[in-house]
């Protein structure tokens, strides 16, 4: 009999289609059964010897719901026996309706049951159990995991054990992940989760890479890479990482017609192995960033969200230092401008924040200049060890291309077609967030913040605490136009302020988009303490807010 090992995971969904991806015991027909007739099959195709199916579910009607089963080789395995879930549903989008969209980053796995939370309560887990309560209530039209989904390089201590087992943790990298095989372990830790299973299997999501999802400060700089590339290992978790992405993550971020056009899709399941081809592919990625495209489009109804990958393809020459490369860059810039009429609110997912703290950000800008030598040797010397110490290497860092997004921005959200919203999702800073721009010239008329929301469910130590809140005071803007001074860095287009937060937690933010409005609420994962609560983690509106009229 045929296991159904992972998933299933709803992905993509719009008016009459949908996705849903599963990984399989051994090679078989993957089948989507809906409760209205509806449904797909497919067969699985092979990775390293993991078997996986990505089903595409065709014939829905729009602004409709039903129940799905999965069946393997015409054997149900989903839903689980005795699951104490409401049944798995497509829902499908209204051409015009209301979109609500949740998002956040950085997500340790949660720990086996029965131990304690060191970081408290899983955000996932209490949306899905707040789903489950309440299978009719509101609920995300999509989530949105802007970055660490996993951890490559801070294993938990389950896993240290269980690599352990495989090999000897004495030998590099020690209890960091070394391969395509030991990065499903991770997957199985983090999305075998009950709560979040059920949660990824009836709730779509999109998703994109940060760097610990390879390693932490993944591509901070030309330098950085050459050392990486120095040493033994790195290699091959480099490859592991692009191809577990590309299988776990990516696929379903597609819709399926970039699914049906795309090459390496179709000889991956032409194969009776499709390994060589995806580490062939993983291999043109590492050598030449610019021949792939981690970056994706999605529409919901009115709503059109560009998810930007800013990680793999930057350009670290420090004379031409770019967080997108050319052709990344443009691509933005088209997809963001095409048929502006269409769209009421534009979202930018991008892991990393485009406006931080004052201090943070010309911390960085400074930093930039001294790497690219504009102070001497010596400063560029200093200038990439406090890069890479203090995690230097958000849009800050990369001062053109912070010009180039507000430009993008400031064009998008000028004149008669201009959408109510340009909103920028983000994460990685282990704190959420809103800051809002004020262009010096030439400003947008629409609504434009910066909402960062992070972690799901990570630590948030004191010492960042204090280094953010401080970051936005009167007293660190000063210090940070001291060291913009000092490296001649130039004003940017943009002055900001923050109009909510810091907040710090495990944390989700929804956004509800109808017509030209926009709401905001933040929620916090927070333990049960009264007996109404019967001990259960819950999820607590700490702030909301209406962003448009």
């Amino acid at each position: 009999m045929t296991d159904l090992r992972l998933g299933p995971l709803l992905r993509y969904v719009d008016g009459s289609s949908a996705t849903v991806w599963v990984e399989t015991s051994r090679p078989c027909a993957a089948e989507v059964r809906c409760s209205d007739g509806t449904g797909g099959e497919t067969r699985t195709f092979q990775i390293a010897g993991h078997h996986y199916a990505l089903v595409p579910v065709d014939g829905l009607a729009p602004g409709t719901e039903r129940s799905y089963e999965v069946f393997l080789d015409d054997t149900r395995v989903w839903p689980l026996p005795d699951a104490p879930f409401p049944p798995s549903v497509i829902r499908t989008p209204e051409p015009d309706g209301t979109v609500r969209v949740a998002f956040g980053s950085c997500r340790w796995a949660a720990p086996p049951e029965g131990e304690k939370d060191p970081v408290g309560p899983d955000a996932l887990d209490t949306l899905a159990a707040r789903i489950a309560a309440e299978p009719d209530g509101e609920r995300p039209d999509v989530l949105l995991l802007l970055g660490d989904q996993v951890y490559a390089d801070e294993t938990s201590p389950a896993t240290r054990g269980w690599l352990a087992a495989r090999r000897d943790p004495r030998d590099p990298p020690g209890d960091q992940v070394a391969d395509y095989e030991e990065y499903t372990h991770l997957y199985y830790e983090s999305w075998l989760d009950p709560e979040v299973r059920w949660l990824l299997s009836t709730v779509p999501s999109c998703m994109i890479f940060d760097d610990h999802d390879v390693i932490d400060d993944w591509n901070t700089s030309a330098s950085w890479v050459e050392d990486m590339r120095e040493v033994p290992w790195w290699q091959e978790r480099l490859l592991s990482g692009l191809m577990s992405y590309w299988v776990y993550q990516h696929l379903g971020n597609l819709a399926p017609a970039e699914l049906a056009a795309d090459p390496l899709y179709a000889a991956v399941r032409e194969s009776p192995d499709g390994t060589d081809e995806l580490r062939a592919f993983a291999c043109r990625a590492e050598a030449d960033a610019a021949s792939v495209r981690w970056s994706y489009r999605r529409d919901f109804g009115r709503v059109r969200l560009l998810m930007v990958d800013s990680r793999a393809a930057r350009v670290l020459d420090e004379e031409s230092r770019s967080m997108l490369d050319p052709g990344e860059a443009e691509w933005l810039r088209g997809q963001a401008l095409e048929e502006r009429d269409s769209y009421d609110h534009l979202l930018i997912g991008t892991s990393l924040p485009w406006l931080l703290p004052h201090l943070v950000h010309d911390a960085e800008a400074w930093d930039a200049a001294l790497c690219r030598g504009d102070r001497g040797v010596r400063w560029a010397r200093f200038g990439e060890d406090l890069r890479r110490k203090a995690d230097l290497e958000h849009w800050a860092a990369f001062p053109a291309s912070f010009k180039a997004l507000a430009d993008l921005i400031a064009e998008v959200g000028s004149g008669p077609e201009a959408p109510a919203t340009v909103l920028v999702l983000s994460g990685d800073v282990h704190h959420a967030y809103v800051a809002e721009p004020k262009w010096h010239t030439g400003g947008p008329d629409a609504r434009v913040l910066q909402l960062t929301c992070s972690p799901v469910h990570n630590s948030v130590p004191r010492w960042i605490r204090f280094g953010f809140r401080f970051g936005w005071s009167a007293t660190a803007r000063a210090l940070g136009r001291r060291l913009a001074r000092h490296g001649g860095c130039e004003r940017p287009p943009v002055s900001w302020r923050h109009t909510g937060g810091p907040w710090f937690g495990n944390q989700l933010m929804t956004l509800t988009l109808s017509g030209r409005s926009a709401q905001l609420r933040l929620e916090q994962a927070r333990a049960g303490k009264g007996d109404g609560d019967q001990g259960r983690a819950r999820l607590r509106t700490v702030t909301e807010s209406r962003l448009t009229g």
